[in-house]
């Protein structure tokens, strides 16, 4: 009977978490109007400024915010990341403080809460899963490219699409989307999340750069190492026509070991480097080929 006891009391102190979980992270969690027929949500990420989901905008005008007091506020379009799903909104006098963002990265098992706004119009709405796992970069339905993610079997109720998705503390783990993968609920990892959300505050888009190369991880044997620190690189195992890397004398067998400075030992490290200021810009690209370091001066394109 004791033991009976005590489980239920553990159980019981587990729900009352979670229900402080979703009550913390509610507060900055909005309902967005941007759609005829569903709205979805948003998370405030800075004050007067949302992160939501770009799917979840059929429109760049007449939009609105409902926040956590039940009041409906005018946003205003500041712009759109399609590759990430992510957009964002500036909603003066909103007054809501900013969302937390959880502690560590986020681990395979745990327990993770969607939180969101229904679009019935009610009080936030939440379910639970676990994180099922956490990856990328990932190919999405629409054609994108999706540098990282983390899966939940949380549902994705309507309206939840652009809402967080956080812990059991209720720190924002990322951003939900089910706009990326047909049949799998998302979330943009938070720290990717807000970097993309700063860029679009300042410029309305993200640039994404590519070397025009086809390229798959290897392990540097010992000998080829060359002075390096890191174990593997990509190999080179296609270079398109005309394309930055080509025109800069990349060839196929080349092992790209760095860009602009920074190791690169797979795809993921090569799509970090390749977003941001450094599209447009001529940078300098260690190879390792024929067991020699060489470096390539290579002057990053903008893909389309």
């Amino acid at each position: 009977m004791e033991r009976k006891e005590e489980a239920l009391d553990a159980l019981g102190a587990l729900s009352d978490g979670l229900a402080d979980a979703v009550g913390k992270a509610s507060p900055a969690v909005v309902r967005v109007n941007g759609r005829r027929r569903r709205s979805g949500s948003g998370v405030v990420y800075a004050p007067e400024m949302v992160l939501t989901a770009s799917h979840v905008l059929e429109r760049e005008e007449d939009l609105s915010v409902e926040a956590h007091g039940g009041e409906t506020l005018p946003a205003r379009f500041v712009g759109r990341d399609p590759s990430s799903d992510l957009a964002v909104l500036r909603v003066e006098g909103l007054g809501v403080e900013a969302a937390t963002l959880a502690e560590g990265e986020p681990r395979v098992g745990q327990i993770a809460l969607a939180v969101g706004r229904s679009w019935r119009g009610e009080g936030p709405r939440a379910s639970l899963g676990v994180v099922g796992s956490v990856g990328g970069p990932l190919r999405t339905w629409r054609g994108g490219r999706l540098e990282r993610y983390v899966q939940t079997d949380a549902t994705p109720y309507p309206g939840l699409s652009g809402g967080a998705l956080v812990d059991a503390w209720g720190g924002v783990i990322g951003v939900l989307t089910t706009g990326l993968a047909r049949g799998a609920a998302l979330a943009i990892p938070a720290d990717l999340a807000w970097r993309v959300a700063g860029t679009l505050s300042e410029g309305g888009s993200v640039k994404r750069g590519y070397l025009g190369i086809l390229s798959q991880p290897v392990r540097l044997p010992d000998a080829q190492r060359v002075g390096l620190t890191q174990r593997g690189g990509l190999l080179v195992v296609g270079v398109e026509d005309g394309s930055p890397a080509g025109r800069a004398g990349m060839l196929l067998g080349d092992i790209v070991a760095a860009l602009d400075g920074q190791p690169v030992e797979d795809t993921e490290d090569l799509l970090v480097l390749l977003t941001g200021e450094r599209v447009g810009q001529t940078v300098p690209v260690k190879v390792v080929r024929g067991g020699e370091l060489k470096t390539l001066e290579v002057t990053v394109g903008e893909r389309g």
